[in-house]
């Protein structure tokens, strides 16, 4: 029997849909809406799609949306300057810097520019230390959005054995922690993880976070494990016939082996419609707590925990 594959679209909606109610209850009682900056330097293609989402959701949700875009050659200190301006901002509740950023512009420097309080990505050093601490905070959105899916399968967590695959600092450290304080039994794999597909047969939820196309296979899934699968990757699909420009069309799949999993797995999230969604509806629920915490608006209920 195919594992039961979990929406995130269908979820992610659910979750917009709660942001936007609650955002309607804060403009009528308020006089005002959450709202969110992004910030967008150079031309990547991928990035500006992401935005353009992001700015689509936020407006769709109720909330005031600032799209900030800068050239790809803008220096260091224009784009630390921007942040920090928007992070001084009493009108701006969030701030989203669209990360990857040009080569020439260290990321930690312009993160360290944001005001925690308004880090809705949850990827500032105060940001990670509260995690890291346990202490209230603003969640990273990708891994939040895993849990959340993990969640959707099986109410309580605790106890099962997570092995999170990828350990950056956007995805898989995050991932882990969040798990942990699920009350996960916890491993994190990377490339110098010894025997790794023996590993990943003993968890019960497996994140995949590595960035290679189709790695995790089949073969590696535990029986009636949940599968999330965080990997965008586009290869080429030469039986799609070519493109417009004479080249292949290429096709999006994940990091795990989709078909393969999904015989073996009891749950599994599909690329695209799985982890994607989330992660835009977690960035509308941080805005919505940065806004709380920063105006001292109440907590709307359901958004305590």
């Amino acid at each position: 029997m195919s594992a039961a594959l979990i929406d995130g679209e269908a979820i992610g909606q659910r979750i917009r849909d709660e942001v936007k109610a609650a955002t309607a209850r804060l403009e009528q009682t308020k006089g005002a809406a959450p709202e969110l900056a992004v910030v967008l330097v150079g031309e990547d293609p991928a990035s500006q799609i992401y935005v353009r989402a992001k700015v689509k959701n936020t407006q769709d949700a109720g909330m005031r949306s600032h799209a900030h875009r800068l050239p790809a050659d803008a220096t260091e200190e224009e784009v630390i300057a921007l942040v920090a301006r928007l992070s001084a901002d009493p009108q701006i509740d969030g701030v989203l810097v669209q990360l990857p950023l040009p080569k020439h512009i260290d990321e930690a420097r312009v993160l360290a520019a944001l005001d925690p309080a308004k880090d809705v990505d949850g990827l500032t050093e105060a940001s990670a230390g509260r995690l890291l601490l346990g202490k209230p905070g603003l969640r990273p959105c990708t891994p939040a959005g895993c849990v959340i899916l993990a969640r959707t399968v099986t109410r309580d967590l605790a106890g099962a054995h997570c092995v999170v695959i990828g350990r950056s600092i956007l995805v898989g450290k995050p991932a882990a922690l969040l798990f942990l304080e699920q009350n996960c039994t916890i491993a994190i794999a990377h490339s110098r993880t010894r025997d790794l597909p023996a590993l990943c047969r003993s968890a019960d939820i497996l994140v995949a976070a590595v960035g290679r196309p189709e790695m995790i296979r089949g073969a590696w899934v535990k029986p009636g494990a949940i599968v999330i699968d965080v990997g965008i990757n586009r290869v080429p699909a030469p039986e799609l016939g070519p493109g417009k420009d004479g080249a292949p069309k290429s096709r999006i799949v994940g990091d795990v082996a989709f078909a393969e999993a999904r015989e073996i797995a009891g749950a599994i999230t599909p690329v695209p419609r799985g982890v994607g969604p989330m992660t835009r509806a977690c960035l509308l629920r941080n805005t919505l707590l940065a806004a709380c915490a920063r105006r001292g608006w109440p907590v709307p209920p359901g958004f305590e925990g």
